[in-house]
């Protein structure tokens, strides 16, 4: 219930960001402004998970394309009680996964090609694990719209700063501060916003969904174990991803631990998750 809420929250929030960048252009601005808001809100309910799918490049396999794949898709989903979400693939050398969907009966979960090259089956399971748990505590829609409200604002935001750039040079008094505005808007509040909205609401749902796993598979050290395995090789290889979808993956795909990058972090640190999940296995009297 409290994420249908959340869900409608930022729903009305992209509206409310296409209307507050229309406005800047007067009262045409403000109408355009809202058709595109409602637009965007009603699309980011019934495609966003689309949208996530196509901007990380990834694509359906079938059971006969992937067999052992689908078979730990299936017995992951059976112990979370959950029907068996679609299986995707993204093909990338850096290790990932994601989940994504409405609900769990239209969930998807998508893993990289080289997520199976340096986990073995059990810390794979685990990372299944953590997915199954996005789709059990119903984070998918939320995690897929906040992609879309940072895409929105970033689209929104550029068509401001070109619309200052081409309309805005001869101009002067109110109409130059209204251009000063849409080049910061483009430049620095837009990405900032973006940013900000997506580790909001991240970085509780990554602990949880980290709990979730754990108590799914009953393997809260393996997972722990992948985690520390896949943050070594973004180091390395950063995945060239969309930052918009960068809160969806189960590690952070672009590679940034400077203090600024920190203050905008869509991810809890890798550390202070491995400390969490060997807590819960103490819990749980798992020592393996």
């Amino acid at each position: 219930m409290m994420n249908n809420v959340k869900t409608v929250f930022l729903l009305v929030l992209l509206g409310a960001v296409a209307l507050g960048i229309g406005s800047i252009f007067g009262y045409f601005g403000l109408i355009i402004g809202g058709v595109l808001g409602v637009i965007l809100a009603f699309s980011s309910y019934w495609w966003s998970d689309k949208l996530a799918l196509r901007m990380a490049g990834a694509r359906e396999v079938t059971p006969d394309e992937e067999p052992q794949l689908h078979r730990m898709v299936e017995e992951v989903a059976h112990q979370a009680k959950l029907p068996k979400p679609k299986v995707y693939v993204v093909h990338n050398d850096a290790p990932n996964a994601f989940a994504t969907g409405r609900n769990p009966d239209h969930a998807v979960v998508a893993v990289t090609t080289g997520i199976r090259r340096i986990l073995d089956e059990r810390e794979l399971r685990a990372v299944l694990g953590h997915e199954m748990g996005h789709i059990r505590n119903r984070d998918m829609l939320i995690n897929a719209v906040v992609a879309a409200i940072a895409l929105a604002i970033m689209v929104v935001a550029r068509m401001a700063f070109w619309a200052a750039v081409f309309g805005g040079r001869a101009r002067s008094g109110y109409g130059g501060l209204i251009s000063i505005g849409a080049l910061l808007i483009g430049f620095i509040v837009a990405p900032m916003a973006a940013a900000i909205i997506r580790a909001a609401i991240s970085r509780a749902r990554e602990s949880a969904a980290d709990e979730t796993g754990a108590q799914i598979t009953h393997t809260p050290l393996a997972l722990a174990s992948a985690l520390e395995k896949m943050q070594q090789a973004v180091q390395r290889r950063p995945m060239e991803v969309n930052p918009a979808i960068s809160h969806l993956f189960i590690v952070n795909p672009l590679k940034g631990g400077d203090f600024v990058m920190g203050l905008f972090r869509s991810h809890p640190p890798i550390p202070q998750r491995i400390e969490r999940l060997n807590e819960i296995a103490r819990k749980m009297g798992v020592y393996a």
